[in-house]
């Protein structure tokens, strides 16, 4: 038998407890405009289906032990739901599309839509199940589906190198990497023992600055502010992290952190963010659920100036990172954290930033615009995601923000309140890398503003 990777497990226990949920899936949607040949459309979604065992892979419980079963392609049921709407029809479809749960002992863990708007206008909608696929996975997947329909499109078979490993290869791997956690030489053991240290009396609930209490049960329901971040800031951050030998990554958390702190939620702020979990060239090509959690604990005390912050992100974040193999299922399981149904172990804050990746799909013959899928949840209280963007020469050319909070504990206004704070503390870090977090304004003027009002006004002066 095939066991569960060790991020699936984890998974595979939280759907058990909610089998009828969305919450764990993900979408990737595009509108497509020209002339589409849908049977070759359909006939690439199956050849990728094929390549990648992952998509055809359900999971069976034996004796209580939960284990991969990959299909054979000829058992797979691949199809490309087809349907003509009107325009002013098409949100509520897309909305009942992605909503619709997987039964992950018979489903396969994937699903396709195209929704006909007229002959050369439709929207693509793809749905996997998180337990086989992370936001890595994008990009395997539209580069293997337009390799298909170009080559469906000929009336030819798509002509792939052979994927070096699958995923079940991995899920075995990983077991060998990690070793038994008794052995007190193996990986597993020597990274609990950090993180042990590391998470001792970390706060059991982030004091945020909520509108309601936590309510005994959630249904998880959450709203998004959108907010971004100019060229001009990115390139004054961007220049902050050269100067401070730092990533992106790295000064926009501490940029969070300091908000955090400053709205009340003490000196000591866990944060979450994901990892990519690839750590071989062999799994770079492979749809499927690699990324880890870390728990990324910074320490916000003593006032310290904003470039300061920066430097001690910096070294929990490499700290993590060297430490970053073991499960955060496992961890979790170890530290045995007071447990509750509505609020998230070890941290309540998610914080993650991307690359600008092109994840377009590119299919032959057609242009596409992606198309962003507000799922209306939230698993975490606050989750706020940045995606750089840049121009031609690689230039920052601006940061996208998603801040996703919980309906149940914040009013839209206060988190609009948290997202233009955040706007604002950034733009005093650049503006003055060694000012102490405690004279930051978040509510007042940004400071990069006015300096672009003084110098205008100097100059016309």
């Amino acid at each position: 038998m095939i066991p569960l990777s060790f991020g699936q497990l984890g998974l595979w226990f939280i759907h058990q407890m909610n089998p009828g949920s969305s919450i764990y899936t993900m979408q990737l949607a595009s509108r497509l405009t020209g002339q589409l040949d849908s049977t070759a459309l359909e006939e690439a979604v199956r050849d990728v289906v094929q390549r990648h065992e992952s998509l055809r892979t359900v999971i069976r419980d034996s004796g209580g032990e939960p284990h991969q079963v990959v299909l054979d392609i000829s058992e797979c049921a691949v199809r490309l739901e087809y349907e003509e709407l009107a325009e002013e029809e098409l949100h509520e479809a897309m909305h009942e599309a992605s909503e619709l749960p997987f039964d992950l002992v018979c489903d396969l863990p994937i699903r396709a839509w195209l929704f006909a708007l007229g002959p050369q206008e439709h929207v693509l909608l793809i749905s996997m199940h998180h337990i086989v696929s992370d936001g890595w996975s994008l990009g395997p997947l539209t580069r293997d589906l337009a390799r298909a329909y170009a080559a469906r499109r000929r009336g030819a078979e798509p002509n792939m190198p052979p994927l070096p490993v699958q995923y079940a290869d991995y899920a075995l791997w990983q077991r060998r990497l990690l070793g038994r956690e008794e052995d007190p030489d193996s990986l597993a053991s020597r990274q609990l023992a950090h993180w042990r240290s590391v998470l001792d009396g970390i706060p059991q609930e982030l004091r945020l600055p909520v509108d309601h209490p936590r309510q005994p049960l959630s249904d998880f329901a959450g709203g998004t502010i959108e907010f971004t971040l100019d060229a001009d800031l990115h390139t004054a951050l961007t220049e902050v992290a050269r100067t401070e030998k730092a990533t992106m990554f790295m000064v926009l958390q501490a940029g969070f952190a300091a908000l955090l702190s400053k709205l009340g939620a003490g000196t000591d702020i866990p944060m979450g963010s994901p990892v990519a979990g690839r750590m071989d060239d062999a799994l770079t090509d492979l749809i499927g659920y690699f990324v880890n959690m870390l728990v990324f604990r910074v320490d916000v005390s003593g006032d310290p100036s904003l470039r300061d912050l920066v430097k001690r992100v910096q070294a929990v974040a490499l700290d993590a990172y060297d430490n970053q193999d073991i499960p955060f299922d496992h961890l979790v399981r170890e530290l045995n954290p007071a447990r509750s149904r509505t609020r998230h172990p070890l941290f309540q804050v998610m914080f993650t930033v991307e690359n600008d990746t092109d994840a377009g799909l590119n299919l032959d013959g057609l242009t596409d615009v992606p198309w962003d899928i507000d799922a209306g949840s939230s698993m975490f209280d606050l989750a706020l995601s940045l995606r750089e963007n840049f121009g031609p020469d690689k230039e920052p050319a601006g940061i996208n923000a998603f801040l996703e909070y919980q309906l149940d504990m914040f009013e839209p206004e206060t988190a609009q309140r948290v997202a233009d704070g955040y706007r604002l503390l950034l733009a005093a870090l650049v503006a003055d890398p060694d000012a102490s977090t405690s004279t930051v304004d978040v509510l007042g003027e940004d400071p990069m503003n006015s300096a672009r009002i003084s110098n205008c006004a100097a100059a016309a002066g």
